[in-house]
């Protein structure tokens, strides 16, 4: 059992905020962290990248700690993050041209790749078992995920949080002819079930947390651990990635440094990633242990996009009825050259 974090004092709560907001102005420029010895930057000027990043969601965590603690200008890249607040923004602004890169979960990409847009993933960089979720009022009868059945749900179609919360359906024999789906926008569903409109939501972090704190005793959350693993990843058009394989690799290079300060030095990294997502440092360091900060590209991730593809041409979310062949929208090389264990794709 995780041991609960202390509690933190007004004043300890005051500090934490004024060090988010120098992390938030640090991320959404072009940022060095001053006063701490890198090494040396290549020469040359260095090259600007603009990534569009899910500014609300931890799995961007590694680009946070990157542009923090300056690994991104060691290799010579002048990043400057664009704000979303969800991965599928993200990944909309680099397919309009609107920055390079973008960081985004598996079921955007899928859609993207679905709609014939020509995309690379070129890593992984989160893995959380415990996201997406659904959570239900207790006072409207949710106690099981069987009783799910009958019940208003808010969901936001088309995401993880659909994807989830029919798996448990089928789980419990359901469907969602059993159910009453209210189509809602993210940030728009923790008001919804508030106020009664809907008993239960399925959605992700932050909302999920924010959603249990607010219910208290009058919460029933039910987390996708066991069922679905959710993958973020960067990714961008493949017109971009395949034409730079230079900056890619010097991408990973800083993202891998990044991955070993998270692991090395936990407690200096919550307050980074807290920070430039606006979360308690409570908040964070008790849902550390479920996070998996890790530069991968995994044959899991295809497989993944796969299921993911079937459920989408079952639920009739996509004109096409084929399946496509992921590889060719997984950029290996870069990857493969910076650190070559971290790539299981079977090709």
């Amino acid at each position: 059992m995780t041991e609960k974090p202390a509690t933190f004092s007004v004043k300890d709560a005051t500090r934490y905020a004024m060090i988010g907001a120098l992390i938030l102005v640090a991320l959404l420029g072009s940022y060095v962290w001053r006063g701490q010895t890198h090494p040396a930057q290549p020469a040359g000027p260095p090259e600007p990248m603009t990534i569009a990043a899910n500014t609300r969601y931890a799995g961007t965590g590694l680009v946070f700690v990157a542009q923090v603690k300056g690994y991104f200008a060691n290799e010579g890249l002048n990043v400057t993050l664009q704000p979303y607040t969800t991965g599928k923004d993200a990944l909309d602004a680099a397919l309009a041209g609107r920055a390079e890169l973008a960081t985004v979960a598996d079921i955007p990409i899928m859609f993207a790749v679905m709609k014939g847009h020509p995309m690379s993933i070129v890593a992984t960089i989160f893995t959380e078992e415990k996201n997406p979720g659904v959570i239900g009022r207790k006072d409207k009868g949710i106690l099981t995920l069987a009783s799910l059945n009958g019940k208003r749900i808010g969901v936001t179609l088309g995401t993880s949080g659909h994807f989830v919360l029919d798996a448990f359906l089928i789980r419990e024999k359901l469907s969602t002819d059993d159910v009453t789906l209210r189509d809602l926008q993210p940030q728009e569903l923790a008001d919804a079930l508030l106020k009664g409109d809907v008993d239960a939501v399925a959605t992700w972090e932050p909302y999920l947390g924010s959603l249990r704190t607010q219910l208290g005793a009058n919460g029933m959350i039910f987390y996708s651990e066991g069922i679905y693993e959710l993958p973020f990843n960067i990714a961008g058009t493949q017109d971009y990635v395949v034409s730079h394989p230079e900056t890619i690799k010097k991408l990973m290079r800083a993202l891998v440094r990044a991955e070993r300060f998270c692991k090395d030095e936990p407690d200096a990294a919550h307050m980074i990633i807290a920070g430039a997502i606006n979360v308690s440092l409570e908040d964070m360091v008790e849902l550390w242990p479920t996070f998996e900060f890790n530069v991968t590209l995994d044959q899991s991730l295809l497989l993944t996009l796969e299921d993911e593809t079937r459920w989408a041409i079952k639920n009739k979310l996509t004109d096409r009825t084929d399946l496509p062949n992921y590889l060719h929208h997984v950029y290996l090389d870069a990857l493969e050259a910076v650190t070559p264990e971290a790539v299981t794709v079977i090709h």
